[in-house]
């Protein structure tokens, strides 16, 4: 595609030697973007409250008497879609984590940030609470800047006390709410419910993620985006030429040219310059500080933000909505469709194959565990009947949400085992530890090792049949 010199100058331009909210001294540039409005954010909007409604009902949620997700690191206890996962279950984590991680990186090899702007807690949390409360207190952008940088007044105080004071209530249910994704809505409920004395650690850590939040929404705010979130670091190495993102229309606007009042200049202006008219409502209204007209930016969280600012003005000069919009780098300089890459394809057909791996473990995935080995140090005994006996350690973890009756025997009859009472009760999502004797008669035992199978017995039902090794003379 052939290209006027001044497009390809924009083009090739460096355009990003500074970060937005830090000025030449090094210094913080506290941002006051100017209130959004548009098609976009309402679609936002609908898709926050989306969002809050599944976060606020999910810890109330059960399945079968388990929550829908918990995920408790403290007990090394994890539920997800109701379905108790343990340490033992490594293999099935790992791989569900892989799959995930894949996932990340087909999507935003496909479609960018788009996470970022529509259903990443950190942006719905900001930008639809805690943003919407500092509108609703201290008003628009200029307003806030003129508050801030004006005298200590009764005025200010009030204002700024009110804020911070509902501010302090959101983070106050937020936490709760993430202690309810770690421990459990019962649990803490307990905690709410008792005096801080009696449960030190669930108080501290209500304070803890209080504190964190807060500081978090009306401090660090876009800088968690812009410089802490690792996967807006991602962003940089997994988009390419066909990712879609926010991007401006740098062949339709370029170059730019400030409209002018005097109708018969105004043609001359017009055949001169692009379709932006250098209002910067874009830079204006972005979270992040940056102009999308410099190009695709880390910055960028894809919030939609610049394209409703643009769309409101290209109506009020008669010019088509889209000048900011959803595309990719290729589609926008060859002015052709978006489409998918080979690269999204091919993560497509790895992330299809981790999925189904994914659901055949999980299909074949035993709700009970069982480990055992013989305790470290001991050597065989040889009882008087011409018994050969070895000591085992076992662990049972029961997985399921009812308490379960377990009992071992030996395979094809090879052995007995003497556990005492005979039979093991597990409880529900419990682990039991215990200890017995496997005995063979010395006639049957052949070589020093021998390979012998454990069965794991639930009632008549056969739950997990497990490998380990018997030590006995060799004949």
């Amino acid at each position: 595609m052939n290209t006027s010199p001044e497009i390809s100058a924009f083009y090739e331009e460096e355009f990003r030697d500074t970060i937005a909210t830090v000025d030449a001294n090094g210094k913080r540039i506290w941002l006051h973007p100017k209130k959004p409005k548009g098609s976009f954010h309402d679609k936002r909007i609908i898709a926050s409250v989306i969002f809050l409604a599944i976060f606020f009902s999910t810890p109330f949620i059960k399945i079968e008497g388990q929550p829908l997700l918990m995920m408790n690191i403290f007990e090394r206890k994890f539920v997800i879609f109701g379905q108790p996962f343990f340490p033992q279950d490594f293999v099935l984590f790992g791989i569900g984590m892989i799959t995930f991680f894949v996932f990340i990186i087909l999507f935003t090899v496909v479609y960018g940030r788009f996470w970022c702007g529509w259903a990443c807690p950190q942006t719905v949390f900001l930008e639809m609470i805690f943003r919407k409360i500092e509108y609703w207190i201290e008003g628009d952008a200029r307003q806030q800047h003129k508050l801030d940088s004006g005298q200590w007044t009764s005025e200010k105080i009030k204002k700024k006390t009110l804020k911070h004071f509902i501010y302090i209530i959101f983070s106050l249910i937020i936490a709760h709410f993430t202690m309810a994704y770690i421990i459990g809505i019962e649990e803490t409920i307990n905690i709410v419910a008792v005096s801080p004395a009696e449960h030190w650690s669930g108080f501290v850590g209500i304070i803890v993620f209080t504190a964190l939040f807060y500081f978090v929404f009306t401090r660090l705010r876009e800088q968690v985006c812009i410089a802490i979130c690792p996967y807006g670091r991602l962003q940089g190495v997994l988009m390419g030429r066909n990712t879609m993102a926010i991007m401006y229309d740098f062949v339709r606007g370029e170059p730019r040219g400030k409209l002018t009042k005097c109708p018969e200049k105004e043609a001359t202006v017009q055949a001169k310059h692009g379709d932006c008219i250098d209002c910067a409502l874009c830079v204006q209204v972005c979270p992040t500080g940056i102009d999308i007209r410099n190009g695709t930016q880390l910055e960028c969280v894809n919030c939609t933000a610049c394209i409703d600012a643009c769309d409101e003005v290209m109506i009020k000069i008669d010019k088509p909505k889209g000048l900011i919009k959803y595309a990719s780098q290729e589609s926008i300089e060859n002015r052709v469709p978006f489409k998918m890459s080979a690269r999204a394809y091919a993560y497509s057909v790895v992330l299809v194959l981790l999925i189904a791996i994914e659901a055949f473990l999980l299909i074949n995935r035993s709700m009970v565990e069982t480990t055992i080995m013989r305790v470290p140090g001991q050597m065989y005994q040889e009882l008087p009947n011409g018994i050969i006996s070895n000591l085992y350690n076992v662990q049972f973890i029961n997985k399921t949400s009812e308490p379960i009756e377990l009992m071992l025997k030996v395979a094809d009859n090879k052995g007995i085992i003497r556990i005492q009472g005979g039979k093991i009760n597990v409880p529900m999502q419990g682990r039991v530890d215990a200890v017995f004797f496997l005995d063979i008669p010395k006639k049957q035992i052949i070589d020093i090792k021998t390979l012998l199978k454990i069965e794991v017995y639930n009632g008549t039902i056969l739950v997990e049949t497990v490998k380990t090794n018997f030590l006995g003379p060799a004949e």
